[in-house]
């Protein structure tokens, strides 16, 4: 009988809530997907890219052209200029990006810091590498870093600090004096940080995202990891990056050959081309996910869920105490994808030690209109 190296670990809950509202026709915002496509230019490139025979491997860093671009981004959003040769790798998504930064750094016995409620990747990730998993709690109300638990948390064995903004799944933004006092925090440590920013330009009402690339301090000891699947709406292309300096990104690459490699070379091609073409794309998503999130917050406000409107990613969390007080948010998640049509994901599943008193569901709103629309219309008859 084979020993499982990760023994808590099961069918994940955005698996199982989306082959629920597959079974019920139930409307899928549950996992964060949309359900529209990417830009026609960039799936057009695709197959002009197939049929001119860009099929075989790319390099194992990932196709310099899209390293370039990803450059040029950083420097123009970020103000920080990188060398594409020996700072930016392309990876097969964003969670192996993450994978393969735990693996990088953190050794049997090593503590890494992560903040609950986090997503599901994180924990298996350190356990793999033989680590060990310190949960900090967000503030239940807004989110924010607990800044005294933090620095209680950190010990002699802390490697490793994970950070995520845009948060999943709260949305919750960090600010640049937060991360100006975690360098501060953790000058004089040994500790590596992995900061997760995939949902970068999913940020709205005019704030803009702080990033680890334009914290000196931090980014010196520092794994950024984004995703092209999440910024051009092509999830399913499983395409991020991670930046690191020179000497991280070294010892990142030697995991990373023996994990995938290198990532797809077609959807490389096709990125690097859109993203010369149509570098005002990034520009425009915090417009174009407001617009949704604002109609989807207009509408629920007829419904008896409450909520605050979320200050980044593409989704929203809603709170149903007014609703179904009984249930705990996994009772109320099947609850509401059975009997209302409407999958969403319970909060608790991103915590180690779930708040009991929270009475929260998370919904994303990366879909059409009518999509849209037609959950409010289900949520407002709860």
């Amino acid at each position: 009988m084979i020993t499982s190296k990760l023994p808590n670990v099961g069918t994940t809950i955005f698996t199982t809530m989306s082959q629920l509202a597959a079974q019920t026709g139930a409307l899928n915002l549950s996992q964060g997907f949309p359900d529209f496509d990417g830009p026609q230019a960039l799936r057009d490139a695709v197959g002009k890219h197939i049929a001119a025979g860009h099929n075989q491997y790319s390099p194992m860093t990932g196709l310099p052209a899209l390293r370039e671009q990803v450059a040029a981004k950083v420097s123009r959003l970020y103000g920080r200029t990188l060398n594409p040769d020996s700072e930016i790798t392309i990876t097969p998504g964003a969670t192996q990006a993450i994978f393969c930064a735990i693996q990088t750094v953190v050794r049997p016995g090593d503590e890494v810091v992560v903040f609950d409620p986090c997503y599901d990747s994180y924990e298996p990730s350190v356990e793999l590498a033989g680590g060990k998993c310190v949960h900090v709690q967000l503030g239940a109300e807004d989110f924010s870093i607990d800044w005294q638990q933090l620095t209680d948390a950190i010990t002699p064995r802390t490697r490793m600090i994970i950070l995520n903004s845009p948060h999943n799944p709260s949305g919750a933004l960090i600010t640049p004096a937060e991360l100006d006092r975690l360098a501060a925090l953790i000058a004089d440590r040994d500790i590596y940080i992995v900061s997760d920013e995939v949902y970068e330009h999913l940020v709205f009402d005019g704030v803009r995202h702080a990033s680890v690339l334009a914290q000196e301090q931090l980014f010196q000891r520092a794994f950024v990891v984004s995703s092209f699947g999440k910024t051009y709406h092509v999830t399913g292309w499983k395409t991020g990056y991670v930046i690191a300096p020179p000497a991280l990104t070294l010892e990142l690459r030697k995991v990373h050959q023996y994990v995938s490699f290198c990532g797809v070379t077609p959807l490389q091609y096709a990125l690097a081309d859109y993203m010369a073409d149509q570098p005002g794309h990034v520009d425009e998503l915090p417009g174009f996910y407001q617009a949704k999130r604002d109609l989807f917050c207009d509408l629920l406000a007829e419904s008896r869920f409450t909520f605050t409107r979320t200050p980044g990613t593409y989704f929203q969390l809603v709170d149903y105490s007014a609703i179904r007080p009984d249930l705990n948010d996994v009772e109320m998640s099947l609850w509401m994808t059975r009997e209302h049509g409407v999958a969403s994901i319970p909060v608790s599943v991103f915590y180690q030690t779930p708040v009991r008193e929270q009475r929260l569901v998370r919904l994303c709103f990366a879909k059409r209109e009518e999509t849209l629309r037609e959950a409010a219309a289900k949520l407002c008859l709860i």
